[in-house]
């Protein structure tokens, strides 16, 4: 009798955990209209993007949770907005969430730091890159031998993450044991590997070189590594390292996104990237 009512209460609490994501889900899609356009993202991949306190320096309303998206996807965001004469709404979204919300339509776009990798085009389309990334690690600057280290054959030995669902994590599963790398569980975001770092859980992170930029900044007991793809670091495709657009097979604006795209000239996109970094390191942001 009590095994079956610890059962039943069970069913009903994973019913309730089920009806509260889908609504999560679904909160961007209740009231779409065309005249906005839909884009989902993280909120917490700093300095793509993030949750900060308040609407300054060009920050825009999350539309289903609390707080103001900002960063380098958001710039983009409302540059692409504009061009298509539409308001953007911003929708906070799990990472792995983001693409089945484009393929369901609740979303128009993903900007979200996110690469046109093949498994991710069998889903949906993609725009031109918006940004190329190199991979590097992120350490504590108290551990004097990965602080000072050149390459990744200077990891042999340590436990590294990155987080899950990422090429990032890709390239740690197969080639890190190459160089005598540990592969710790994937982490769901950069503020548990952050977290993680802190605590010593881990030697290292692996990140994007703007987001470890401004990571270091925020945490004055960090460094990283300047590994170069393909050279000191990580084996990368283009396709890997590339940062788009996602939008849903068959887009029949994808041609006026990349046209968009093609109008931020690449030392305009250097400037965006350089104020992302600057204003993410300010201290406004919600963790």
């Amino acid at each position: 009798m009590k095994t079956t009512f610890k059962r039943a209460i069970c069913l009903v609490l994973m019913l309730c955990l089920a009806t509260a994501f889908c609504v999560s889900l679904a909160a961007c899609d209740r009231t779409r209209d065309d005249g906005k356009l839909y884009v989902g993202l993280e909120c917490a991949y700093s300095p793509f993007n993030y949750t900060q306190l308040d609407d300054s320096n060009g920050a825009v309303k999350i539309s289903n949770a609390d707080g103001y998206a900002n960063g380098y996807d958001i710039m983009i965001a409302k540059r692409i907005a504009q061009a298509l004469g539409k308001e953007l709404v911003i929708c906070k979204y799990e990472w792995d969430a983001l693409v089945p919300a484009v393929v369901s339509g609740a979303l128009d776009f993903v900007i979200a730091g996110m690469s046109p990798t093949a498994k991710r085009l069998e889903a949906i389309d993609f725009s031109d890159p918006y940004y190329q990334s190199n991979l590097v690690i992120v350490v504590r600057k108290d551990n004097a031998a990965l602080s000072n280290a050149t390459s990744l054959a200077d990891f042999a030995g340590t436990t590294i993450v990155a987080q899950s669902g990422t090429f990032h994590d890709d390239a740690l599963r197969e080639q890190g044991a190459t160089y005598g790398i540990t592969r710790y569980t994937p982490m769901a975001d950069f503020p548990a590997m952050i977290n993680a770092l802190n605590a010593r859980a881990v030697d290292g992170y692996i990140a994007e070189e703007p987001g470890a930029i401004e990571n270091c900044a925020s945490n004055s007991d960090f460094t990283y590594v300047h590994l170069v793809n393909n050279q000191t670091g990580f084996a990368a495709t283009d396709e890997n390292t590339a940062i788009a657009v996602g939008m849903k097979k068959g887009s029949s604006i994808k041609d006026a996104v990349n046209e968009a795209l093609a109008a931020i000239i690449q030392s305009e996109r250097n400037q965006m990237m350089e104020q992302a970094i600057a204003l993410a390191s300010g201290g406004n942001i919600v963790e």
